[in-house]
């Protein structure tokens, strides 16, 4: 069978530098930190005591107040995202056959948040079990795909993918396999994390993943420096319209960019790092190539993973430097985590956007904090450090790596 072109025609965002699409991108290219001391909880006694929260978000004003304290708030912001996408897509819901619209959504942890408040209450309550009855809906992952779905009325295929830190690449692969099978004619993919809360930053300064630099928390997420010492943790949003491209033509539709292949893999290594050589790494990269029928050298941007952790920034570009070989000069690597911070499983989510908008604006966000390159990195890695980098931009790829050794990467094309 003849598979079917598969374009994105609808963004929105809720980030920690940004509570839309435009004030999102405006902050990128601007280099702003959302890293500030944590304000969900006292985090006084806690090694990290900083985060990249969203700022000013109210659930209600968005949602009604209802629907609100229906839902956690990780669902709130996929919700919130998504109201924003369709707005931007100027989809007529009216005239889609809902039958063939879905929604494939990510999250690493779903409902985080409201776990530890319920079982704190339970620990607290002496052994009584008073749980609310909106507990396990609102903790569940796939909540947020659900209610989405309701919402809108949407009957076409729906689930949550769960991955880890890979799970909106995932989401956004079979997002475009559903499309380009003929399974769906619009779908809405993204992904959604509020993992900021007690027991996740006690656990992951456990395993010594997040920096310590309360001092100077917005100078903290620093990719490729010399000097990094772990990520921050970010939480927040992001939901893109996938279209089949006759469909969006024939609707005249602001086309942003082309999804042209995904790759995954597995590093088969270890729980928590990455594989030293990049291997897994390597072998998505290179999957998502092939299915993209490109090249390494028609690559203009990749929006790496680059966490800002030790091992990790340079497995990854251990793997970027054996896929690109002579080419690596010609791609520029901007790490968007040094402004927003590492939303776990939403990170794909707004890292894609980000290259969907360098794509349609022909502008690559910047590094920010990276002040002195490890020296163990390739002398010939081009990375944007001094502020935006305008540019043509043909191709971008974006790479999401996660716990368990779960790898995924994607690949974005200018329409034509």
């Amino acid at each position: 069978m003849k598979l079917k072109r598969v374009v994105i025609t609808g963004l929105g965002a809720l980030t920690p530098i940004g509570n839309t699409i435009q004030t999102y991108w405006q902050n990128l290219l601007a280099g702003k930190s959302g890293a500030a001391p944590i304000t969900h909880f006292d985090a006084t006694n806690f090694k990290t005591q900083f985060a990249c929260e969203v700022k000013g978000f109210d659930a209600a004003e968005h949602l009604g107040r209802k629907e609100a304290r229906r839902s956690d708030r990780f669902t709130q912001f996929a919700l919130t995202a998504t109201a924003e996408a369709i707005k931007d897509s100027a989809l007529d819901l009216d005239a889609v056959d809902r039958d063939r619209m879905g929604v494939i959504w990510a999250s690493a942890i779903g409902g985080f948040a409201t776990i530890e408040e319920q079982v704190s209450k339970y620990a607290l309550g002496n052994g009584v079990p008073r749980f609310s009855p909106l507990y396990i809906p609102k903790l569940l992952a796939d909540s947020s795909s659900g209610m989405i779905s309701m919402r809108y009325g949407l009957r076409g295929i729906n689930y949550n993918t769960v991955s880890a830190c890979a799970s909106s690449n995932a989401a956004f692969i079979d997002a475009f396999n559903a499309i380009r099978l003929g399974k769906a004619q619009v779908m809405i993919a993204g992904g959604s994390e509020a993992g900021i809360t007690p027991s996740m930053i006690g656990g992951f300064n456990a395993l010594t993943a997040l920096s310590t630099r309360n001092d100077t928390p917005k100078t903290a997420s620093r990719p490729f420096d010399r000097s990094r010492d772990g990520f921050v943790m970010g939480e927040g949003a992001a939901a893109l319209i996938f279209e089949e491209y006759e469909h969006a033509a024939r609707r005249g539709a602001t086309i942003y960019a082309e999804f042209i292949g995904g790759g995954a893999s597995a590093d088969a290594y270890h729980a928590t790092a990455a594989h030293p050589d990049g291997d897994g790494a390597f072998l998505s990269m290179r999957s998502a190539l092939e299915e993209a029928q490109i090249n390494a050298g028609e690559i203009d941007y990749i929006n790496p993973h680059a966490t800002s952790t030790p091992v990790g920034d340079l497995s990854e570009v251990r793997a970027i430097q054996r896929l690109l070989g002579a080419h690596i000069n010609n791609v520029v690597l901007g790490a968007t985590k040094s402004m927003t911070g590492h939303l776990l499983g939403a990170a794909g989510a707004i890292e894609a956007t980000a290259c969907v908008l360098a794509i349609h604006n022909d502008k690559i966000p910047p590094t920010i904090n990276t002040t002195e390159l490890d020296p163990e990195l390739p002398s010939d890695l081009n990375i944007a450090l001094d502020g935006p980098i305008d540019r043509r931009v043909n191709v971008a790829m974006s790479n999401s790596f996660g716990f368990g050794g779960h790898n995924s990467t994607i690949i974005l094309r200018k329409a034509s």
